[in-house]
């Protein structure tokens, strides 16, 4: 053995050591060697992790060094890691796959570094259809009748790594091969569990590209019976990754299951959920939970078929429906095992349960209440405190699936009783009473802000406010929707569109006050209690009449203090979560200002909107973080909304600041935020915005050519292009041409249609190519009784911009917005050209679309067919009149 080879040995056993000096230096001399050589440093880690003589700590080591070397948690780095192993000469790669596949089975420590090794190398090559022979391979290592337990093992673990890592189109040619390995390695009469572990495992993580093979009946029927063995083992491992392949199959080939359903999947199911072992519990109510969410999606689906006139792809067999009476008890009983030092971050069947019946209530409607009502009956007073929340939290659950018939009274006759149980001595009882009604002022609020229980219902939230912060924070969250209701159940002035007064206004300057003081909490960084009542403040503003408004500048005056004073904090931050805290602080801050702003008179906004302008500067200038600067942006953008023209004062000073935003390339969030406050600077300013045009040009199609720009950004940029024609009219001219280039090219994109987020990308696309079209006729167009001269710059475009709306009216998978801006545009294409217009645009698809278009549930989309097509009528009427005059 080599020199280099027995040092570096000797440095991997430091890396396990309790000495940091040693563990430091280990580290140090790893990274210098990847530096030096990495292709050498690679092979020979895959020398040490292949032979069987060296320790098994240094084995291992060199495994997870080498797993290190081929892949990242970062898909950045991720994916350079691949580019660069690929790019490593063709024999160094060869002698690496060779000693990583020997290594598989040697290793005498589980699980298998060998493993990994295999997986992220064939995760990187099997797409680039290389290492064609792996998977044969793989098989033989299982099925082979030498193989030992520990390479059938290692081998299976290799298998799930691929299957969990790879993009599933890549194994679904080989999935026979693949099935072949691990229907082998699960079967009952597989001597070791270790190997039945590893198999079930893999069989979770391939599920996904086996589609083939459950569209066969003979093959499905086999597949399942493996997996149902499995949930019998008494190894409890193996019983829970069956259970999770049963969960998972279930979800995706749910129209599959009725003839295991009755004599297996339900006995199996109802036996786990009934387990005390957590493990096993947790996913025979997982498995009902998935049958619920399968069975609501399926009941959208029948409605949105029958709406369209068509049959159903799939239809319900209601298997939870059926369930009810069998597994309402088990779940029940679920809920009583709470844990008393119950930790948010814990799943456990009690939390399981009363999810599984929220979902159930969801699926089953007002079904599933004689099932329930008599177990909340009986125990919503029991002695025992676990009795009394169970029942509180069925009560919760059940509430989103009931009609309001069924649901007001229900309600109703419980509210004395759940207004009690907020003042329970059990802190978990009183959580759970505040969620309740977090849930019942969101669901059915009419009810909570009704006179007989409105005054005791505040007086049992103000008083939860000061308790616990997991208490005070669910009751944050009844506030934002109490404070929603009360402004809808109010009478709306039609002189100033909003309502004088509301249920609430007495008691609105204490709430507020109160909810402040939450915020303020030293302990607010405990269960997201200073965020929930931020929220609170924020909708209590929004929704608050006009009788309120003295109290609504107060605190606006608050909250500009409360900014001013974080901003000096900046110089006392002495570590990472004083930092973190700090940011958080001031988004919160940023988006109550934006709550209390819209609320701001256009008369009193001048008279503070310097100090919002010197804060938001402020920030800019100190804050590198891109949630901060996101939520500065957006507070400028209300701010630019409420004072229109107003806010050129602040545009020298604000510019670098939004050129900054527009070049934040990595954090795309924020250069979207500022492409949005774009569009609303040139709304408000309109002409005024001109001398920074020229600038904020560039940058917006730089950007839309900047391959490392974020692909949902550029919808926007293109829809902006559109705010600023409206802005600058005819000034526009010196940009046409370039733009208008670029909307062609933008239209001729293709994607995936098999990809359901890039179809929706593609419509989100074409509406920012339209906004841009209708900004643009419209703009220059003009708003005089005639259209302008300038319009007819755009003459020579026509065809090619019918040609665009016709390809969207024969698109299937158009969205609904897409078809409302392509009916706008057919509309202002009749302004603006008249009669001529009628050859291109009087066409079977346009008009269908159009009829769509009218027949739609969306108003917007509703509205801008009808008038589009009134725009048509109007153009054919003025043909037919001159026709008949001649």
């Amino acid at each position: 053995m080599h020199q280099e080879t027995l040092q570096l040995i000797q440095v991997l056993e430091k890396t396990v050591s309790p000495d940091k000096n040693e563990l430091e230096q280990a580290s140090s001399f790893l990274e210098q060697a990847a530096s030096t050589n990495l292709p050498e440093f690679i092979k020979t880690l895959s020398d040490i992790l292949r032979h069987g003589g060296n320790s098994p700590v240094a084995r291992m080591a060199a495994g997870l060094q080498l797993k290190n070397q081929l892949t990242s948690k970062d898909p950045i780095i991720k994916i350079n890691y691949q580019q660069r192993w690929l790019g490593f000469p063709e024999a160094i790669r060869t002698y690496i796959k060779k000693n990583i596949l020997g290594a598989l089975g040697t290793e005498t420590s589980r699980p298998s570094s060998a493993a990994q090794c295999v997986a992220y190398v064939a995760v990187t090559e099997l797409p680039h259809r290389q290492w064609q022979g792996l998977v044969s391979q793989l098989v033989t290592n299982v099925v082979q009748p030498n193989s030992t337990e520990m390479q059938k093992e290692a081998t299976l673990e290799a298998i799930g790594y691929i299957c969990q890592e790879i993009d599933s189109e890549v194994l679904i040619t080989q999935s026979n091969e693949i099935l072949t390995a691990i229907i082998h390695g699960m079967r009952s009469t597989e001597p070791s569990n270790h190997v039945r572990l590893a198999a079930t495992q893999a069989l979770l993580n391939s599920l996904e590209f086996t589609k083939a093979n459950f569209d066969k009946e003979s093959e499905r029927n086999f597949i399942m019976e493996v997996v149902c063995e499995a949930t019998q083992s008494a190894d409890a491992q193996i019983k829970v990754a069956a259970l999770q392949c049963l969960v998972k199959i279930l979800s995706l080939y749910y129209q599959y299951m009725e003839p295991y359903m009755a004599q297996a999947l339900f006995p199996i199911t109802l036996e786990a959920m009934k387990s005390e072992n957590d493990a096993i519990a947790l996913q025979g109510i997982e498995f009902w939970s998935n049958v619920s969410d399968e069975e609501v999606d399926l009941a959208i689906e029948d409605t949105e078929a029958a709406d369209a006139g068509r049959p159903p792809a799939r239809v319900s067999r209601h298997y939870a429906k059926g369930a009810l009476q069998y597994i309402i008890p088990v779940l029940l009983q679920k809920l009583t095992k709470q844990d008393e030092l119950d930790d948010d971050d814990d799943w456990n069947p009690s939390k399981a349960a009363g999810v599984c019946l929220m979902l159930l209530a969801t699926c089953c409607e007002d079904e599933i209440v004689p099932h329930v009502l008599p177990f909340i009956k009986e125990n919503i007073k029991s002695e025992n405190w676990r009795f009394r929340d169970a029942s509180l939290m069925v009560f919760g659950a059940i509430l989103g699936g009931l009609e309001s018939s069924t649901l007001k009274p229900l309600v109703e006759q419980a509210m004395p009783t759940l207004i009690e149980l907020m003042y329970d001595n059990s802190v978990i009882v009183r959580d759970t009473a505040a969620w309740t009604f977090g849930r019942i002022c969101e669901i059915i609020p009419e009810v909570a802000i009704n006179e007989p229980f409105l005054k005791p219902l505040l007086e049992s939230f103000i008083r939860a406010l000061k308790t616990e912060p997991r208490v005070a924070a669910n009751v944050c969250w009844s506030f934002t929707g109490l404070a929603e209701a009360a402004y809808e159940a109010a009478d709306i002035s039609e002189e100033t569109g909003q309502p004088d007064t509301y249920v609430l206004s007495q008691y609105f300057e204490f709430i507020i006050q109160n909810l402040l003081e939450t915020t303020d909490r030293a302990d607010g960084g405990q269960a997201n209690l200073r965020p929930a009542a931020y929220e609170a403040l924020m909708e209590m503003v929004k929704n608050s009449p006009k009788d309120c408004y003295i109290t609504v500048q107060r605190t606006t005056m608050v909250i500009l203090e409360r900014l001013q004073q974080v901003l000096q904090m900046e110089t006392q931050i002495a570590s990472y979560k004083d930092r973190s805290q700090f940011n958080d602080l001031q988004s919160l801050l940023c988006g109550t200002l934006q709550s209390v702003l819209r609320k701001v008179t256009p008369q009193d906004a001048p008279q503070i909107s310097d100090a919002i302008m010197t804060a938001m500067l402020t920030m800019f200038n100190s804050n590198k973080s891109g949630g901060v600067q996101e939520d500065a942006l957006m507070a400028v953008s209300t701010l630019v909304e409420v004072l229109s023209e107003g806010f050129m004062k602040y545009m020298e000073a604000f510019k670098p600041f939004l050129y900054i935003g527009l070049k934040n390339h990595q954090e795309y969030q924020v250069c979207g935020t500022a492409v949005g406050l774009t569009g609303d600077i040139f709304r408000a300013l309109k002409i005024k915005a001109l001398p920074y045009c020229d600038e904020i040009m560039q940058l917006l199609l730089e950007n839309l050519s900047d391959s490392s720009v974020h692909r949902s950004v550029k919808p926007q940029i293109l829809t902006v292009f559109g705010d600023i024609v409206l802005g600058i009219g005819s000034e526009f001219k010196k940009y046409l041409d370039v733009v208008l280039t670029t909307l062609a090219q933008a239209s001729q994109a293709q994607v995936d249609r098999n990809d359901y987020e890039m179809v929706e990308y593609l419509n989100e696309l074409r509406e920012g190519i339209l906004d841009a079209y209708t900004g643009i006729i419209q703009g220059l167009k003009g708003d005089g009784p005639t259209p302008h001269p300038d319009v007819r710059m755009l003459e020579s475009h026509i065809p090619h911009l019918v040609d665009f709306i016709m390809c969207i009216a024969r698109d299937t998978e158009r969205s609904e917005g897409t078809i409302a801006v392509a009916a706008g545009l057919v509309g202002d294409l009749c302004a603006a050209f008249g009669e001529p217009m009628l050859n291109y645009l009087d066409l079977d698809p346009i008009n269908e679309m159009l009829v769509h278009g009218k027949k739609s549930r969306v108003s917007r989309t509703k509205t801008l067919a009808t008038w589009a097509t009134k725009e048509l009528r109007k153009l054919k009427n003025n043909v037919t009149a001159a026709a008949a005059s001649w």
